[in-house]
């Protein structure tokens, strides 16, 4: 997730990423005895590593991101957390190593969203957090802050546009889906490996 979202003084997007994290804690409440370690994927500055922290054990949490400078940052806002540099479609992790992966707002920047998702479920124990841009409302609600009018509400660096059912036949390809919730802007999946 991009940092301004997070040092956004504005109240609207203040509650709204607040909902968001209260979605994650919600859907992940009956699976929450199972976990035993968590890896988040694609953590940027680590400002939703330190929202998870609040959300489950922060001694079970791990994460990573592709980009080493905003692992460094990362790791300066969450230094009781292991963060790796590590592409999301060469993870260096053991086969079925975390009980937990999460993924926040990583699909839509992929050239390949399927070799994402065969490489979270090859090192998903059971269960994967996956949230995407919920599109069109996405574009639509940036072109109503008056963003991005130039790509029509596009944010810079969105290849993959999901709705839901696109996102539920991709993960649905992979994965069996539990939930699949809205969290205005967003779209938030919990699914188990089959």
């Amino acid at each position: 997730m991009y940092k301004e979202k997070y040092i956004n003084s504005n109240i609207i997007a203040k509650g709204l990423l607040k909902n968001f994290f209260k979605k994650i804690e919600k859907i992940s409440y009956p699976i929450r005895n199972e976990l035993h370690n968590i890896l988040e994927i694609g953590c940027g500055h680590g400002y939703s590593t330190y929202e998870l922290c609040k959300i489950f054990d922060k001694s079970l949490l791990e994460a990573s991101d592709v980009d080493f400078e905003l692992v460094q940052d990362a790791q300066v806002k969450n230094p009781t957390i292991k963060i790796s540099t590590e592409s999301i479609y060469q993870l260096n992790r053991e086969d079925e190593s975390f009980d937990l992966v999460i993924l926040l707002e990583v699909l839509e920047h992929l050239s390949d969203p399927d070799q994402a998702l065969r490489e979270l479920y090859r090192v998903s124990k059971k269960y994967c957090i996956i949230s995407v841009p919920d599109e069109p409302l996405w574009r639509i609600l940036n072109m109503v802050r008056g963003s991005y009018w130039g790509d029509l509400g596009n944010t810079p660096g969105h290849v993959n546009h999901w709705s839901k059912s696109r996102i539920e036949r991709l993960a649905g390809a992979y994965f069996k889906i539990i939930t699949i919730v809205r969290s205005t802007p967003w779209i938030l999946l919990l699914v188990k490996k089959y």
